[in-house]
């Protein structure tokens, strides 16, 4: 019976052309399929990258003021443009710092988390990125500054660019500095006092409470006068809690009794 249906089946295929083709090709295919098939659930999934803004940053001290320039631009390439005015004597190091500070707070201040910052002030870069030292003080006070608020990013980096690089945010810098009219795309800021606090050397080493001529008594009050001062400023103080100690409290129902007699 087995014999009849190949005959059977051999005439209905002798009119088709017929090959041989081993089977050997799908063991591998069967192994590639498998491997991709497993491949996208045992890889840990991609980490998804926050958005990243660059910063340029430039410092500008001028006859007129001080102020400092800064650039932001977002992944999708929007330009936001702050100016800062300084309220304070400061030297162009100083001046780059205080543009950097500003810039990071800010950052801060908008809730970025990854920051490409760029400066054209080498010495600012050099030492924030830790390939110089700090020989003055009041740069190791902003060094000091500036890597405090390195926790409130999830990634920052600082470098170095030339200042054909840096020119809006010099410019911008120029602007505030020189008190020029600013344009309605800017946003301007003022600033009372630096970022950061610290003494001058000179005047730190001497202390307001010691005599300059070397006197013991230079410098001192008289204590019969200091005596007389804190006996003046008791009765004072006695006599204005008398005055201002409140009146007896009255019944509410008193009124309401001279009323009806």
């Amino acid at each position: 019976m087995a014999t009849g249906r190949i005959t059977k089946w051999l005439v209905e295929l002798m009119g088709e052309t017929l090959t041989y083709a081993p089977r050997k090709a799908i063991k591998s295919q069967t192994l590639a399929d498998f491997v991709t098939e497993w491949t996208d659930t045992q890889l840990p999934p991609p980490q998804i990258q926050t958005e990243c803004w660059t910063l340029y940053f430039d410092g500008s001290v001028m006859k007129t003021g001080t102020g400092a320039g800064l650039l932001f631009i977002s992944l999708l390439g929007v330009h936001m443009r702050y100016a800062i005015r300084l309220h304070f004597p400061a030297s162009n190091n100083m001046a780059e710092y205080e543009a950097l500070l500003g810039g990071l707070r800010i950052t801060i201040e908008l809730g970025i988390k990854r920051l490409d910052v760029r400066g054209d002030s080498k010495l600012v870069v050099d030492q924030v990125m830790k390939e110089s030292s700090c020989h003055d003080s009041k740069m190791e006070a902003y060094y000091n500054a500036v890597h405090r608020l390195e926790d409130k990013f999830n990634g920052l980096e600082l470098s170095h660019v030339p200042r054909k690089y840096n020119q809006e945010a010099d410019e911008l810098a120029k602007i505030i500095s020189g008190w020029t009219t600013v344009s309605p795309n800017i946003f301007a800021r003022d600033l009372a006092k630096p970022y950061v606090d610290f003494q001058d050397p000179a005047e730190s080493g001497a202390s307001p409470t010691e005599p300059s001529d070397g006197n013991p008594s230079a410098g001192r009050s008289d204590p019969t006068e200091m005596e007389i001062e804190t006996e003046t400023s008791s009765e004072d103080m006695a006599e204005a809690i008398q005055i201002d100690e409140a009146p007896p409290r009255q019944d509410w129902r008193d009124q309401y009794l001279d009323w009806i007699n």
